[in-house]
């Protein structure tokens, strides 16, 4: 029985390679699920998620002119649920305290957080993105550290 794209199979994990797995679907195609389609977190070693005779559920993804399959494993199963913890949680950014310490140093933004439980566009993150960093920006500016190309002591002392 031939595949098709966008079926979900059930499969056995046949091989492991540094780039992704081989999987025999149910219908006796085999396939190949590439480290990037195994899990929704980032994977470096797919042996941490995977082991030979595994079973698997796996989407196929696309079927190529030479008859290869492109499987996931991520895309087969239905997303995790969110918990109250993981929504509306923003990553932390790291922040060096020598650099932001003294006289120098922006203040705090007293502007209220949005957040929002539906996903951002692109168009909205690239918008969100271009208005903080013209922020920083001009706070830089104001504050005197920022310095254009020239660097001050290290000229042609001659």
């Amino acid at each position: 029985m031939q595949s098709l794209v966008g079926e979900i199979y059930e499969g056995k994990v046949t091989g492991l390679t540094s780039f992704g797995a081989f999987v025999k679907m149910s219908n006796g195609e085999t396939g190949m699920v590439h480290i990037s389609e195994v899990a929704s977190t980032y994977v470096k070693d797919i042996a941490e998620h995977l082991a030979e005779g595994q079973e698997v559920k796996v989407k196929v993804l696309a079927i190529n002119e030479n008859n290869k399959i492109s499987l996931s494993i991520k895309q087969a199963s239905p997303p995790a649920p969110k918990t109250a913890e993981n929504q509306g949680r923003k990553p932390q950014q790291s922040v060096n305290p020598q650099r932001n310490s003294g006289r120098n140093a922006p203040a705090a933004s007293s502007k209220p957080s949005n957040v929002s439980a539906a996903p951002m566009s692109f168009e909205d993150m690239m918008a969100k993105f271009k208005q903080e960093s013209d922020e920083k920006m001009s706070v830089l500016k104001r504050s005197g550290d920022f310095k254009t190309g020239s660097r001050r002591g290290y000229g042609n002392n001659r």
